[in-house]
C-alpha cells in the first residue's frame, strides 16, 4: 500500500526509506516552522523595541496580533500539514477553538522545538564529519575518521527527522481533528453498511438454498424417474437424460454460487475449515497452514475469509502461478493472514484485482493491508486484523 503518513512511512525497509521523498517532506515541514516563529519574533520585537509607550501596551498589542493571525496561521498548519500526513482533514463543530489552541502552541513553543530538533539532528553529524574545518589542530587520522563518522550518522538523522515530523503531524491532527469527530462517525456508518451488506448476502444465501437448490434438486429425481419409465434407447429417454445432465449442472454452479455468495463452512465450523475448504477448490495447488485458538469474532473471521478468498482468486486468474501457499496466525491479539504465489507478480490496485475493495473492508474493523508483488514475482498479501 502507498504511506500517506511520516509515520507510515517509517516502516519501509531501510533503503527504500532513505531513497523516498519523506526524509526531505519532514524536514520542509520542520524547516516551514519558521514562518510562524519569524511572524511572531517581529510582533515581540516591534512591541517592546521601544516604539511603543508602555509593557502593558505592548502586551496587549501582542496579544491581539496572535488573535488576528489565528485564520491565517491555521490555514498555514493544515497546508503544511500535508507534507507529512496525505489524509484529509474532517471539520469539527468547535473548529476555530480547536485552531486557535494550535495556533498558540505553534506560536510560543512547537516551532523552536522544531527547529532545535532540526539543527541537533543534522548539524551534529554536519560538525563531526566537518571537524578539519572546525578543528585544524586534529589529526588526519582522526579527520578522516570523524568525517566517515559524520557521513554514516546522516542516514540515522533522516529517521530522527521524520520520526519527529510525523509526531508533530499526529499530534496536530489530534488537535484538529480529535477521535470522535465526524471522522469517526464516517467510520462507523461504514461499519454499519458493511454489517447491512453482510447480512443481506446470508439472507441471499439461506433464499438460494432453500429456495432454488431443492427445487432443482426436486426436478433433477423427477426427471431421473420419468426416464426410468421409458424405453431405453429411445428419443424421449435421450432428451429426458440431457434434461437431467443439465439439470445437475446447474445444482452444481448454484451450489458453486451459493458459497461465493457466503461460506456455509466458515459459519458452522470457523475460519481454518473455510479456507482449507476455498483452497481446495482452487485451480492452482494451495498450501494451507492456519492455525487459531477456537473461534475468533464473526467481523475478523469473515473479513479473513474473503481476503482469502479474494487473493487466491487473482493468484488463478492473473498470478499465472503453480502454487499457492496461505498462512495464519495470531500474533499478540491481531490476526495475520498471508497469501503467497510463485506467479509473475506485477500486482497492482489501480487494475481492478480487488485489493482496494479489501483494503477497505480491512479497514472498517481496524485491519491493515499490505502488497508486496514486485515484476517477475512472487506475490504476497497480508492482512492484519485486530481481534477484540
Amino acid at each position: 500500500m502507498l504511506n500517506r503518513t511520516a509515520l507510515e512511512a517509517l516502516t519501509q525497509r531501510p533503503l527504500p526509506f532513505l531513497a523516498s521523498a519523506w526524509p526531505w517532506r519532514g524536514a520542509a515541514y520542520l524547516v516551514a516552522g519558521l514562518v510562524p516563529g519569524a511572524a511572531a519574533g517581529l510582533v515581540a520585537a516591534a512591541a517592546y523595541g521601544g516604539t511603543l509607550v508602555t509593557p502593558a501596551l505592548g502586551l496587549v498589542t501582542g496579544l491581539a496580533a496572535l488573535a488576528g493571525s489565528v485564520p491565517l496561521v491555521a490555514r498555514f498548519e493544515r497546508a503544511r500539514l500535508r507534507l507529512v500526513d496525505a489524509v484529509p482533514l474532517p471539520d469539527t463543530q468547535d473548529r476555530r477553538r480547536r485552531e486557535a489552541g494550535l495556533v498558540v502552541m505553534t506560536v510560543v513553543a512547537l516551532w523552536w522545538i522544531d527547529l532545535v530538533m532540526l539543527a541537533v539532528t543534522v548539524g551534529g553529524p554536519l560538525v563531526v564529519a566537518l571537524t578539519w574545518f572546525v578543528q585544524p589542530e586534529a589529526t588526519p587520522v582522526a579527520g578522516v575518521l570523524a568525517f566517515v563518522a559524520g557521513v554514516l550518522l546522516l542516514p540515522v538523522a533522516a529517521y530522527t527527522i521524520t520520526a519527529w515530523a510525523g509526531a508533530r503531524g499526529a499530534m496536530v491532527r489530534a488537535v484538529l481533528a480529535p477521535q470522535g469527530s465526524e471522522l469517526g462517525e464516517v467510520l462507523r456508518s461504514r461499519a454499519r453498511l458493511v454489517d447491512a451488506y453482510e447480512t443481506e448476502r446470508r439472507r441471499i444465501e439461506r433464499d438460494l438454498h432453500d429456495g432454488a437448490q431443492q427445487r432443482l434438486v426436486a426436478l433433477t429425481m423427477t426427471l431421473g424417474m420419468v426416464g426410468l419409465d421409458l424405453p431405453e434407447g429411445s428419443e424421449a429417454a435421450r432428451l429426458i437424460g440431457v434434461a437431467q445432465a443439465e439439470a445437475k449442472q446447474a445444482l452444481a454452479e448454484l451450489r458453486e454460487l451459493i458459497r461465493g455468495v457466503h461460506s456455509q463452512v466458515l459459519t458452522d465450523r470457523g475460519l481454518a475449515a473455510a479456507v482449507h475448504d476455498v483452497a481446495g477448490r482452487s485451480p492452482v495447488p494451495v498450501d494451507v497452514d492456519v492455525s487459531v485458538p477456537g473461534r475468533l469474532p464473526a467481523p475478523v473471521e469473515v473479513t479473513a475469509y474473503y481476503v482469502v478468498s479474494e487473493a487466491l482468486t487473482n493468484l488463478a486468474r492473473h498470478g499465472q502461478a503453480t502454487r499457492g501457499h496461505v498462512a495464519g496466525r495470531i500474533e499478540a491479539g491481531t490476526l495475520v493472514v498471508e497469501v503467497r504465489d510463485d506467479g509473475v507478480g506485477g500486482a497492482d490496485q489501480a487494475k481492478g484485482t480487488g485489493l482496494t475493495g479489501l483494503a477497505d473492508r480491512l479497514a472498517v474493523v481496524g485491519g491493515r493491508l499490505s502488497l508486496s508483488s514486485p515484476s517477475g514475482g512472487p506475490t504476497l498479501v497480508r492482512a492484519e486484523i485486530p481481534c477484540p
